[in-house]
């Protein structure tokens, strides 16, 4: 097997023509807190009405390129457009029109438990719009019908099943017309049939509205029924950029071993060691010999 950093240096296939400009473009993005690095130049493009889903492990930055791409974060070195316009460098009042053109999926959907469903989705249009309370009204039904959950505009956040909250969090995320949309882990929670609802919306979204959507996960299935495009993070390095079917046949040792779910032999050696007799002593024999 090669090694780790054998494979990250490995040169990766660049994803196949898209027709049309990218509506965002990462170059060459660092991001450091203290002395962690967490990406360490990161290049990407991403296109309307396509679904890329960004896979890694943990810890390998795939949140926070969420966060450089609606400017929550700044990069320490690089560039972040969206359409022809650079946001890295945008005063914090400047962001805010383009932030509208973004809807965010919360891992944990982040609904206000005190507000009731209609309040939830309302709350974007009252902050950022001018519209009468009949106008929002509409709206709200209009994308609860979108989800699939029509007539529960009076229903409390705690009423609702996992799923449930998970689409009105989603409704809320599409009630200002987004460009893009961004997922962090849509399925985490929920159980596999949920799960497919969750997929299907996403792929409606897509599809239906022409609308760019960055999926952050750790769910294969999901990946597989949602991706026009799969891109890894590794190690803060994007290791691996293709359409599924290429990407799912790489040859990427790091790519293979996270779509079969195995684990690094690093941390394999770490559990075998911890096994390993202490001045002869095995485990098990040392927990015998406790008085």
């Amino acid at each position: 097997m090669k090694s780790e950093q054998a494979a990250i240096a490995e040169p990766r296939q660049a994803v196949g023509p898209v027709a049309g400009l990218p509506i965002i473009r990462i170059c060459n993005v660092h991001k450091a807190f203290g002395s962690l690095q967490v990406l360490r130049g990161v290049s990407l493009d991403f296109h309307p009405g396509k679904t890329s889903v960004i896979l890694g492990p943990s810890g390998t930055g795939k949140s926070v390129l969420l966060k450089h791409i609606v400017g929550l974060l700044r990069p320490d070195a690089g560039e972040v457009y969206f359409r022809d316009q650079r946001v890295d460098l945008l005063p914090e009042h400047d962001l805010v029109p383009i932030r509208r053109k973004f809807g965010f999926l919360f891992q944990q959907g982040a609904l206000f438990d005190s507000m009731n469903v209609h309040d939830n989705i309302c709350f974007p249009l009252v902050q950022h719009t001018s519209m009468t309370s009949r106008e929002r009204s509409r709206r709200c039904a209009e994308v609860l019908k979108m989800v699939g959950l029509e007539g529960i505009q009076r229903k409390m956040p705690a009423d609702l099943s996992g799923g449930q909250r998970k689409r009105v969090a989603l409704a809320r995320a599409v009630v200002l017309e987004p460009e893009v949309l961004l997922y962090d882990e849509p399925t985490t929670g929920l159980d596999p049939i949920r799960s497919d609802v969750i997929n299907e919306l996403i792929l409606s979204l897509a599809r239906g509205l022409g609308i760019a959507s960055i999926v952050v996960t750790h769910d294969m299935v999901s990946a597989r029924k949602i991706a026009d495009r799969m891109v890894m993070l590794y190690d803060g390095h994007d290791v691996a950029d293709d359409e599924p079917q290429a990407f799912l046949h790489s040859t990427n040792d790091l790519v293979q071993r996270f779509i079969q779910g195995q684990a690094d032999e690093e941390d394999l050696e770490a559990i075998r060691h911890g096994f390993e007799p202490v001045d002869g002593v095995s485990i098990s024999e040392s927990q015998t010999q406790q008085p």
